[in-house]
């Protein structure tokens, strides 16, 4: 035993024999003849135990006597029958000579504390929870039950490096039902024994034996589902020996393909163990490594083979089909069934200590111990060795440039493992002979036999374009060009906005494959849906995206493309439940001449759905498509200043003029009505004179947005120009007219309240009716504006009466 094992045994019995001692001399006993009854009964059901699986050690029924003990005797004889009991079943029928360190755990550091704390327990609580006996026995059971296998799982735990809680979980924890039911059968003994006296309880020994043969049998189960997971776990390892044969051919096959690793394997595989042994690995890490040491480049079977053997340095697009052969090699791993984690380790052997490695840019102790071994010693020989790029170091100056990366590439602590005995692990991969790896392939050989494939040989031998996959290529290389050619064609046909757009996504449907496009455009600052079309119709013309932020926000921002991105983070996306959400997205900003006018964003439901081409073919056109954009745009903005006022934003005069023409020829034609209002604001001349022309634009703005909130949604409200504004109002009447001036007006009042902080201007209103008035549009302009100055000189009387008054009054004074 161990020092701490020695430790907790010592003082687990030192503290069960103060406790025997304090019981003893202070000995109680109410009947002495049931006590030796029960005393002997205890005895006898402990020879019945049963063997516990997974350790060395035996189970009886006793507690049943102890718990009777509990709830009938005093402590000092449920003491000593527990430990009666308990003497009983580590001496009686044992296979080996018993040993008294275990005796004495066994019936000092285990049964006396047990025995105690669950009397104590119960005795505690009787006074306190009154007639809740169940409950009482229940607890009691409890307590004994852990009190008895949780010190005996330290000390298996302390003895075999395991954590306690696994050795109670798997060693003991099973049998707590039972101690349940034994507390239900002591409580139903004990209600029997008020009613008929104490001897009834003897016939509890059926009983007992019952519990006996029920442990037997389900043990007996236990031990043959044991054995059935012992041979399917064999045959799982004979299964995966044959899977590690095969696997270790195609690394064979691998290395073939690199003419100047012959020995790599097997060197790494030697310094990786020999390093896992002195770091203190688990077998199964140890067996993971040895396997992963062999397989760690399977994946390069994805690489071709012109980038494996490339006698220079890689391309970054060479480099970035090289980076997949870990998680090709892991996915390959995956597929067998090893019994240890084997694929982990060859998916993460090229991570960096300090998170710059890849594929995944796992940071330090995320890396598996394994491939943290495995990329050292890796680095270590590639170093060492002839490459294709460049000769071989001394090996001395290998390790120097290995420990020179300990921090920032490696595992500081397995480098310096590494550094103490690497000259030591040299020879002993030069003299290993394991007979892995031959000397090389029959390559060279002139085979004799085969007059002709059973197809024939090519009769064009001289011809290099045979290959379908590069006339393939040339074709679709043709395609591509001819629909570039046919969208920068229609991208210059139109002016329109819109309809540039529409064909921009239809054009480009067949060159990139998507589920929703979305061009936003820059307004302000803000990107808006100019074009949304397919799948998330909706979601995506809710989108109002603030330059920097979500997804289209930064590529607007930085004026770099995203491809792949999650759309999800856009600012206010909201994904439709009935809908596939969207997964992936490829965005480019387009740059116009004065800047970024938008950004183009296609979406689809697939994760990683677009390939670089498809970035490729996107930038090739966005430069067109940010001039087309910012032209349409352009004019746009022309044709909406031609219509819209450019103080207020209302529509101007000619604009007033059509609609109010369309307005008079529907109401001929439904037989309706319209009510055409002239507002003049009273006033406005003062405010510029006493404020400034800049206040009293100020002033207009905060007019006409006020006058639009006082009209209907259907409402038409127009600046004529200079003070003077018209709404026109289909459907009203003369009443409701005369109101809607008052509302006009308030609005005025609280417009100059606002501007300028007291009450500075009113407004005048004339009406006119059509068809009471004519269907001449200038007629009924002509006729509201004459009621409109009837209006203000009504307002101006008032204005001077007021003044005049107000003169009176002061002379009075």
């Amino acid at each position: 035993m161990s020092t701490r094992t020695k430790l907790f045994v010592g003082t687990t019995v030192s503290v069960g024999m103060v406790v025997l001692w304090s019981a003893f001399s202070n000995w109680q006993s109410a009947d002495l003849t049931r006590f030796a009854c029960y005393l002997i009964v205890a005895a006898l059901a402990s020879s019945l135990k049963v063997q516990l699986p997974g350790i060395d050690g035996t189970m009886s029924v006793n507690f049943l006597f102890i718990l009777l003990g509990v709830m009938e005797l005093s402590l000092p004889e449920t003491l000593a029958i527990g430990c009666t009991a308990t003497l009983v079943q580590s001496v009686w029928q044992i296979r080996t000579r018993p040993d008294p360190v275990k005796v004495l755990f066994n019936v000092f550091g285990m049964m006396a504390n047990a025995a105690a704390l669950s009397y104590v327990t119960y005795h505690w609580l009787d006074p306190r929870m009154g007639n809740e006996k169940p409950l009482l026995l229940l607890l009691a059971a409890l307590v004994f039950f852990l009190a008895n296998t949780l010190p005996i799982s330290v000390v298996i735990a302390f003895t075999e490096n395991k954590t306690p809680r696994k050795v109670w979980s798997e060693c003991y924890f099973w049998s707590f039902p039972y101690y349940l039911v034994g507390a239900a059968a002591v409580g139903l003994v004990g209600i029997i024994n008020r009613r008929a006296g104490w001897q009834t309880s003897l016939l509890v020994l059926p009983l007992i034996y019952w519990v006996y043969r029920s442990y037997r049998l389900y043990l007996g189960r236990l031990e043959a589902e044991k054995e059935r997971v012992e041979i399917e776990k064999k045959h799982v390892e004979q299964i995966a020996s044959l899977n590690m044969r095969t696997i270790e051919a195609l690394a064979l096959a691998i290395e073939a393909k690199d003419h100047t690793t012959h020995t790599h394997l097997q060197r790494v595989r030697t310094y990786a163990l020999e390093i896992a042994k002195e770091i203190g690995l688990s077998p199964d890490e140890i067996e993971a490594l040895r396997a992963a040491a062999l397989l760690h480049d399977i994946g390069k079977l994805a690489v071709p083979e012109h980038i494996i053997n490339k006698p220079g340095r890689l391309t970054p697009e060479e480099f970035e089909k090289m980076k997949v052969h870990p998680i090709v090699g892991a996915e390959i791993l995956e597929r067998v069934a090893f019994p240890y984690p084997v694929a982990p380790i060859v998916r993460a052997h090229h991570e960096r200590w300090d998170g710059s490695g890849y594929p995944m840019g796992l940071v330090g102790e995320e890396i598996p111990i394994g491939a943290r071994i495995l990329s050292v010693v890796d680095c270590l020989d590639a170093l060492a060795s002839d490459r294709q790029y460049r000769p071989a170091v001394p090996l001395n100056q290998a390790m120097a440039t290995v420990k020179e990366r300990a921090g920032s590439w490696f595992d500081p602590k397995i480098v310096e493992v590494l550094q103490r005995s690497y000259i030591d692990l040299e020879q002993k991969a030069q003299t290993q002979q394991e007979g892995f790896v031959p000397s090389g392939f029959s390559k060279d050989l002139r085979v004799e036999r085969g007059l002709a494939p059973a197809t024939g040989f090519e009769k064009w031998t001289d011809s290099a374009q045979s290959d379908t996959d590069f006339l393939s290529s040339i074709a679709s290389a043709r395609q591509e060009a001819q629909a570039m050619f046919d969208l920068s064609q229609d991208l210059g046909n139109s002016l329109s906005l819109s309809e540039t757009l529409s064909v921009l996504s239809m054009r480009l449907r067949k060159l990139i494959p998507y589920d929703s496009i979305a061009v936003f455009v820059n307004r302000n600052g803000w990107l808006l849906p100019e074009l949304v079309s397919g799948e998330n119709f909706r979601l995506l013309s809710s989108l109002k995206i603030r330059m920097g932020e979500g997804l289209c926000g930064w590529v607007a921002e930085n004026c770099k493309p995203i491809i792949n991105g999650n759309p999800q983070v856009e600012q206010g996306y909201i994904a439709d439940p009935k809908l596939t959400p969207l997964s992936s997205a490829l965005v480019v900003p387009l740059q116009g001449l004065n800047g970024v006018v938008g950004v183009l964003a296609m979406y689809h439901s697939a994760q990683d759905a677009f390939a670089p081409d498809h970035l490729r073919i996107l930038l090739a056109v966005a430069s067109k498509v940010a001039l087309s954009v910012e032209n349409a745009l352009k004019y746009q903005q022309a044709e909406s200043s031609a219509t819209t006022d450019f103080l207020t934003g209302l529509p101007n005069a000619r604009s007033l003029f059509v609609h109010l023409a369309q307005e008079v020829t529907r109401v001929r034609r439904m037989k309706s009505t319209l009510a055409v209002m002239v507002c003049d604001i009273d006033g406005l001349k003062k405010i510029n004179d006493a404020f400034g022309h800049l206040e009293g634009d100020k002033l207009l703005r905060e007019f006409s947005l006020r006058l639009k909130e006082a009209c209907r949604g259907y409402d038409y409200v127009a600046r004529m120009g200079g003070d003077e504004f018209v709404v026109t109002a289909p459907g009203l009447t003369p009443d409701a007219a005369t109101e809607k001036a008052n509302r006009l007006n308030q609005a005025a009042i609280e417009a100059g309240r606002h501007t300028c902080g007291r009450d500075v201007i009113s407004l005048s209103v004339g009406t006119a009716f059509c068809p009471e008035d004519g269907y001449d549009v200038n007629s009924l302009l002509a006729e509201a504006d004459r009621r409109m100055y009837s209006v203000k000189q009504v307002h101006h009387a008032q204005s001077v009466a007021g003044r005049d008054v107000l003169a009176q009054g002061a002379a009075g004074k």
